[in-house]
């Protein structure tokens, strides 16, 4: 009697733990200066980042901050060592490893691969990320994404924010790196 009540216990149990998840939804183009994601003055997320190359792969816990007059990113784990924070704003880039271990720079790309080994174009990444070209670059559309600037913009999977599309799962490479991004969490202030 005793194991067929911890047998029903543990079903039951088991049917309390799923997960409704909504299903993936597939990237369309947004090649568009009209997009209203062009417009959202304010953006979070929580995820995570595997950098790849040839030689490595490094990966970290990441979470991005974007406000009209800076960018905040935190990286976590082995990529970061602990913990690195990297604000960028019209000034340049400050990086932030804690104990007193701040720097800065006015060459934004340049700094962070320096410090982190993360060469990507950071500022075109703050549209890329949520899933559109940059404005001032030339685009080349492609299959599930853009190229620009010698770089591929890829989303594998969208996901339903509001009343936005935005990445879920999502590369970006050059002939070099691969840059794979796994957002869990978006939050979105459209004020």
């Amino acid at each position: 009697m005793k194991k067929a009540i911890l047998v029903m216990g543990i079903l039951v149990l088991s049917g309390c733990s799923t997960l409704t998840t909504t299903p993936d939804i597939a990237y369309q183009s947004h090649n568009n200066a009209q997009n209203p994601l062009y417009d959202v003055q304010r953006w979070s997320f929580e995820g995570r980042v595997a950098i790849v190359t040839r030689h490595d792969v490094e990966q970290a816990n990441m979470s991005w901050t974007h406000l009209p007059s800076e960018e905040l990113i935190k990286l976590s784990g082995p990529l970061g060592q602990g913990a690195v924070m990297i604000q960028l704003n019209a000034e340049g880039v400050t990086i932030d490893r804690g104990g007193g271990d701040v720097k800065t720079s006015t060459d934004p790309e340049a700094f962070i691969n320096q410090e982190i080994g993360l060469f990507v174009p950071v500022s075109s990444l703050r549209y890329w990320v949520v899933g559109v070209p940059e404005k001032s670059q030339e685009t080349r559309i492609v299959d599930n994404g853009f190229e620009q600037s010698g770089w591929r913009s890829q989303y594998k999977s969208m996901q339903s924010v509001k009343n936005y599309l935005l990445p879920r799962n999502m590369t970006v490479s050059n002939e070099t790196v691969k840059l794979k991004l796994f957002i869990d969490q978006w939050s979105l202030d459209e004020n």
